[in-house]
C-alpha cells in the first residue's frame, strides 16, 4: 500500500489502540485458566491474529464477537498439536508460545515469516541443551519438545524480555519451584512487569528475590477472568506527536498508572522540543522512530541502548537513518547509540520506504503531517495499528492511500 500525506493540521480526541503488549499477555493467561475468560478491547492486528491462531493450533477454544474474546481454557499436558502453529512476524507470539508448547511433552512445530525466524533465538537453544528438552531449527520452522521441568534458569536479560516472560507463563504450572537468574543489566524491564501484573489477574504469584532473580512457585493454577486490555503508550506515542507538529490531539483511554515503560515518551518528547538531549530507550526501544523522527524535525539528539533496534521487524535505527536523509537530516550509527543532527528540514524529494516496519511508517507519517510526502509499503502499520491511518484523517490529516497492483 501507498500513502500519500499532505501538510494538514491534527486536531480532536481519539482513543488509544488496545495494547498489543497486554493483549496477547492475556489471552494466552486466559488460555492457561481452569474456565471461560473475556477478554474485551482484542484489536484486530497481525500480532495478536497470530498469538489466537497459535492458540487454536494447541486447541484452544475461543470466539470472537466484535472486540471481546472468549476464551475456554484447558490444560496443554495431555494435548496434542497436529498442525504447525504460523506466528506470522510476531516475537512475542513465537517466544511467548515456546514454553507454553513444551508444557505438552509433544513435538510441536511453529513457522513464521522468514523475518521472524532470522532474529535471535539463542536463550531457548542454550536453555534446551542444558535442560534436556528439544529446540530444533529447521528448514522455515523451529521444532520444539519436552518436558519442560522446574528448576534453575539463567538468562541474559540483553537480547529480549520475551524469553524470560514466555517461561514466566510456563513455570507456574510444574510441580516445584523455579528460579529465573538473569545474568546481565535487565533491558526492557518494564515488559517482565506487564507479565507478572497480567500472571496476577489470573491468580498465578511472581515475584523478584533480588535485582536479578525471579521465583516462580510451582503448582499454581490460572483463574479464569472477565478483564479489559488497557490502552497502549507505545501506540499513543505516534499520535501525541502530532502535537509536536502545531497539532491539538487528546488521547484517551490510557492508564495513569500503567507498567508499560513506552509512556516515557510523555518526558521525552518536550527534552527534543526544547533542547539536544541525550536519551537511553534500551528499555523503549519501540519509541526509537519517532524519538529520532522528533529530533531530525527539531533540535536533534543523542540517543544510547540502540543496540537492540537490528533486531527489530527491521534493523531501526538504519532504516530511519537512511529516510531521515530524504528530509535533508544527518544521522550517524554506533554500536549502542545514534547521533541525530537536524539539517534544513525539507519534504523528501522522493518516496519513502516503509521497511516492513509498523513504527516506521508511523513515524514517518508524523512527518509528512508537516511537510507532506508518500510512503511505499504503508500497509506495515497491519501489524499492531490497522487503524491508525483511519484514525489520523479522523483528526483532520490529509491521507491518500492506495493499494499496490499485484
Amino acid at each position: 500500500m501507498t500513502v500519500t500525506i499532505r501538510p494538514s493540521r491534527a486536531k480532536g480526541e481519539v482513543f488509544a489502540p488496545p495494547s498489543k503488549s497486554m493483549a496477547h499477555r492475556l489471552l494466552i493467561c486466559a488460555a492457561l485458566s481452569s474456565g471461560t475468560s473475556r477478554i474485551r478491547g482484542i484489536s484486530d492486528s497481525d500480532d495478536v491474529r497470530a498469538t489466537l491462531r497459535c492458540l487454536k493450533g494447541l486447541s484452544i477454544p475461543y470466539e470472537i464477537s466484535g472486540d471481546q474474546v472468549t476464551v475456554w481454557g484447558k490444560s496443554l499436558f495431555d494435548l496434542t498439536p497436529k498442525n504447525p502453529l504460523f506466528a506470522g512476524e510476531s516475537g512475542s507470539t513465537l517466544r511467548f508460545m515456546i514454553p507454553i508448547a513444551l508444557l505438552c511433552e509433544k513435538e510441536v512445530c511453529f513457522t513464521a515469516k522468514e523475518s521472524l525466524l532470522a532474529r535471535p533465538m539463542s536463550v531457548y537453544e542454550t536453555l534446551a541443551e542444558e535442560k534436556g528438552f528439544l529446540f530444533e531449527r529447521r528448514e522455515n520452522a523451529i521444532a520444539v519438545k519436552g518436558p519442560l521441568k522446574p528448576g534453575n534458569f539463567r538468562i541474559s536479560g540483553n537480547i529480549s524480555s520475551q524469553f524470560i516472560s514466555g517461561l514466566l507463563f510456563a513455570l507456574p504450572l510444574l510441580s516445584a519451584d523455579s528460579r529465573i537468574t538473569i545474568t546481565t543489566a535487565v533491558e526492557s524491564r518494564s515488559y517482565i512487569s506487564l507479565t507478572i501484573k497480567a500472571l496476577a489477574e489470573f491468580g498465578v504469584s511472581v515475584r523478584w528475590e533480588d535485582e536479578h532473580t525471579l521465583l516462580i512457585p510451582g503448582n499454581q493454577c490460572y483463574q479464569s477472568r472477565e478483564i479489559s486490555v488497557e490502552g497502549d503508550y507505545s501506540n499513543a506515542a505516534f499520535l501525541e506527536a502530532l502535537n509536536l507538529f502545531s497539532g491539538e490531539v487528546t488521547v484517551k483511554g490510557l492508564a495513569e498508572k500503567s507498567l508499560q515503560g513506552d509512556k516515557i515518551y510523555r518526558q521525552y518528547f518536550p527534552m527534543l522540543e526544547v533542547g539536544v538531549p541525550t536519551l537511553h530507550i534500551g528499555d523503549c526501544p519501540d519509541l526509537g522512530p519517532i524519538l529520532f523522527a522528533i529530533a531530525a524535525a527539531k533540535n536533534g539528539g543523542v540517543f544510547s541502548g540502540t543496540r537492540r533496534l537490528r533486531i527489530k521487524e527491521s534493523d531501526r535505527a538504519a532504516a530511519m537513518a537512511s529516510e531521515l536523509r530524504k528530509f535533508g537530516a544527518t544521522v550517524t550509527l554506533y554500536d549502542d547509540s545514534v547521533v541525530v543532527f537536524p539539517g534544513s528540514f525539507h519534504a523528501p524529494t522522493e518516496p519513502l520506504l516503509g521497511h516492513n516496519d509498523h513504527r516506521i511508517v508511523m513515524a514517518l507519517s508524523v512527518l509528512l503531517s508537516f511537510v507532506g510526502g508518500t510512503i511505499r509499503g504503508a500497509e506495515a502499520i497491519r501489524k499492531s495499528y490497522p487503524t491508525f491511518f483511519h484514525d489520523i484523517t479522523k483528526l483532520g490529516i490529509c491521507v491518500t492511500e492506495q493499494e499496490d497492483s499485484q
